[in-house]
């Protein structure tokens, strides 16, 4: 499982070419994009295409291979394979096949983007790199917006991902759900137009609209800590964000009570927080 750089050619590791010359096979999600990378590394290599439409089918043709002792490697378009791209189903069906799967690590707009957002703890408890990663929300429906209402109720560090045709929509969303919490919004992060800035949330629709060229090109965001969040009442007084859409599910059931007591049940999490969660969210519909 190779990575590949998502945006800058330099950014691809020694290691990940020495890989790519070994093999005999590269796995791809676009061969016409893997074409031109290994075309730019001056490395010739039959394309195999395994991506979200066929991935079941590659997969097994992979494993085949393998068996057969020729030596595969496989990149999705940009970054780390298996994360927000293609990859999880081929890694599950080879190892299932009892065959060795080997991660060569890289570039990541996660990092990259948490690296330069200027996360401060002065709470042991809380370390600055402690962060849940959202990847992309669901497009659109009533499971975006339970997404979004537990992005709210969550208030450790939030990474996100999203497409340059959503993002007007997303900053609207985020400037209404978490008004003055800071978020951190990285575009074309490591190529020619990069862009970072912190920006409160409910300034971020303006702010996309300033310039035309935003919206263009992928983003990731880095949701800041609420203010207060590693205090303990305040912890107390919240629910993660998986705690939070489990409880949005039950909700649309099961009565308030009902919901919340099953949810502590399957979560563990503290029923004064859910019950406190479950008000708040029903005051939202």
């Amino acid at each position: 499982m190779v990575a590949t750089p998502i945006g800058n050619l330099a950014d691809i590791s020694l290691r990940a070419v020495h890989v790519l010359h070994l093999v005999d096979v590269v796995a791809c999600e676009d061969t016409r994009h893997t074409g031109a990378l290994l075309q730019s590394l001056g490395l010739h290599k039959p394309l195999l295409a395994l991506h979200e439409h066929n991935e079941l089918e590659a997969s097994a043709s992979v494993v085949a291979r393998l068996q057969a002792g020729e030596r595969v490697a496989y990149v999705s378009d940009a970054g780390t394979p298996g994360v927000s791209d293609p990859g999880a189903r081929l890694v599950e069906t080879a190892q299932a096949a009892g065959l060795r799967c080997i991660p060569v690590p890289g570039a990541s707009a996660v990092t990259a983007l948490l690296s330069v957002s200027g996360l401060v703890s002065s709470d042991p408890r809380q370390p600055a790199g402690r962060f849940v990663f959202m990847g992309f929300l669901p497009a659109k429906g009533a499971e975006r917006k339970r997404e979004i209402q537990a992005l709210a109720a969550e208030p450790r560090t939030i990474v996100l991902l999203e497409a340059p045709h959503r993002m007007a929509a997303l900053t609207k969303e985020l400037a209404e759900s978490l008004g003055e919490r800071v978020i951190t919004v990285g575009r074309e992060l490591t190529k020619q137009f990069e862009e970072i800035e912190p920006i409160q949330a409910a300034n971020l629709p303006q702010w996309l609209t300033a310039n035309a060229q935003r919206s263009r090109g992928e983003y990731a965001l880095v949701i800041h800590p609420a203010e207060g969040s590693a205090d303990e009442d305040d912890q107390e007084a919240t629910v993660s964000a998986s705690a939070g859409r489990t409880l949005s599910l039950l909700l649309e059931q099961l009565p308030l009570k009902s919901a919340v007591k099953l949810c502590a049940e399957i979560t563990g999490e503290s029923k004064n927080a859910l019950y406190d969660a479950a008000l708040a969210l029903k005051a939202q519909d």
